[in-house]
Parts: structure tokens; C-alpha cells; sequence
């Protein structure tokens, strides 16, 4: 299965980063860093559903989405057309993605960033601190209880905020039982990798704490599904395949946008 192989990677991967980096030395990196920006109040503010907009080159199972990939571009045109924060895939060999996209967006524009990985281990935690992001991915489906509640709180202690995805009622229910306030339900099957944005109407069913933050995450194009998600409740949208791979990545940006009740060059030429 594709999974196993990214998390087989990402293994690898992690023990390569233990052999060279100093735990302590990143520690005092981090303590000396300014507040990171408020990804989570980005998401919350107003009724709208928000549109998070991922910078993403290629994905596994369609490989590249966008041939004149820029994502200093791409940052740029998201934030000009009404996203409210920006995902960058900074996983290499399966997504085309790199660390370094993260200070270089965050060099570029001014909007929250979420480092979206397979984030496993400490180190990674203070990886994505260090090189620029706001906020983190962590994914349910791979992480035991005991893990995710220490690198939610190690997050928060390096100054970040962590969006914990789910996609099953039984992972979502130990989510809320570690008091995580900003969820994001993956209409992705992590097996299959088939989508169905039912899997977020059956999940926002079970979601009943008001100061909860919840994105839904992929198999989202259109307005009409942006229409769809704010009739649930839902706080954001991360979207990334519908954009980079879009014939007019501006106009697209503008028509979640307004789909998600807000408003009124394409990088990739196909």
C-alpha cells in the first residue's frame, strides 16, 4: 500500500535526521524565535468557510499536477485571491515537496503556514518550528494515543498549533478525549485513497464542543462542495490537487473563496 511505503520512507528518513541534529542546540534555536502567527484564529474568524490553500507539486498516485511548479508563485496568488492560510507539502520523494518551501513561503507572504507531513517523531516538531511554520499536521491513523498527545503538547511548547486529522468516528472520539480543539476530517481513505465529503457530514455529527476548529481536507473542487461544507459547520477547507492542477489557478482560488461565502497569470500551463 502507498501508506506504508510513505511511512516507511519517512522512517528511514527520521533515523537519517536523529544522526544529525541536536536536540538541545534546537531547543535554544527555538526559544529565541518570535510568536509564530495564529493559524487556528485565521480559520475561526466569521462564518465563512476559510479556504487553505496547499502548495502541492505532485501527489503518488496522479504524480505531477502542476509542470511550471513555483511555489513563491503560488503563495502569492493564494494570498491575493482570498486564502486565509496556506498548507505547504514539504514531503520529497512521494509529494515533490522540500523543507525550504516553508521560510521561503513564509519570506513571501504574510498568512499562516501549516507544515503538512507525516510528522512521526520530536524532531520533526522542532524541524517545522525552526524552518517556519505556524502550525503542524498531525495524522490519527498514525500515531498511538500516547504519541499524539506528547507531540500536541511538545507543539504548543515550541510555540505551534497542531491540526489533528481524523477520518473514522473511533479516532475521532479519542481526538476529542485528548481535548484537541482544531480537527481536520480527511474525506481521503487513507487505504483506497478514494473521496467522499460524506465522511465529513457524518463526523461533524459527532462534534459537539463549539470552541472546536474543524477543516475538512480533500476531494474538494468546487463551490458547490464549499456551499455543502458551510451548511456542516465547517470552520475551513484545505485544498490543493483542485488548484495546482487548475487551467486558471486566481480564478479557482476566487470560486472556493466565494463558494465558501466570502467574496464577490495561472502558474500551471497545461
Amino acid at each position: 500500500m502507498i501508506l506504508e511505503q510513505i511511512v516507511a520512507a519517512k522512517k528511514q528518513e527520521i533515523r537519517k535526521l536523529l544522526s544529525q541534529l541536536n536536540r538541545s542546540q534546537m531547543e535554544k534555536e527555538i526559544s529565541a524565535l518570535p510568536p509564530a502567527r495564529n493559524f487556528q484564529q485565521a480559520l475561526s474568524d466569521g462564518n465563512n468557510v476559510k479556504l487553505i490553500a496547499e502548495i502541492k507539486h505532485r501527489s503518488p498516485t496522479k504524480g505531477v499536477l502542476c509542470k511550471n511548479f513555483n511555489h513563491r508563485r503560488l503563495a502569492v496568488i493564494y494570498r491575493d485571491h482570498g486564502a486565509a492560510a496556506v498548507s505547504v507539502l514539504t514531503d520529497s520523494p512521494f509529494f515533490g515537496g522540500h523543507l525550504n518551501y516553508l521560510p521561503e513561503v513564509r519570506q513571501t507572504i504574510e498568512l499562516p503556514l501549516l507544515r503538512k507531513d507525516f510528522i512521526l517523531d520530536p524532531l520533526q516538531v522542532y524541524q517545522s518550528r525552526l524552518f517556519g511554520a505556524d502550525a503542524i499536521l498531525l495524522i490519527a491513523a498514525l500515531l498511538k494515543e500516547e504519541e499524539l498527545s506528547y507531540l500536541t503538547n511538545l507543539a504548543r511548547d515550541c510555540g505551534l498549533q497542531t491540526l489533528v486529522e481524523v477520518h473514522t468516528a473511533d479516532e475521532l472520539q479519542w481526538v476529542l478525549d485528548l481535548g484537541i480543539n482544531m480537527i481536520g476530517i480527511n474525506n481521503r481513505d487513507l487505504q483506497s485513497f478514494q473521496t467522499d465529503l460524506a465522511v465529513t457530514a457524518r463526523l461533524m455529527e459527532l462534534i459537539k464542543r463549539p470552541d472546536i476548529t474543524v477543516v475538512s481536507e480533500s476531494g474538494i473542487h468546487s463551490s458547490q462542495q464549499m456551499r455543502f461544507l458551510q451548511e456542516q459547520g465547517v470552520n475551513a477547507a484545505l485544498v490543493g490537487e483542485a488548484l495546482v492542477s487548475s487551467e486558471d489557478i486566481p480564478a479557482k482560488v476566487r470560486e472556493l473563496v466565494k463558494g465558501g461565502g466570502t467574496v464577490d497569470g495561472s502558474v500551471c500551463t497545461h
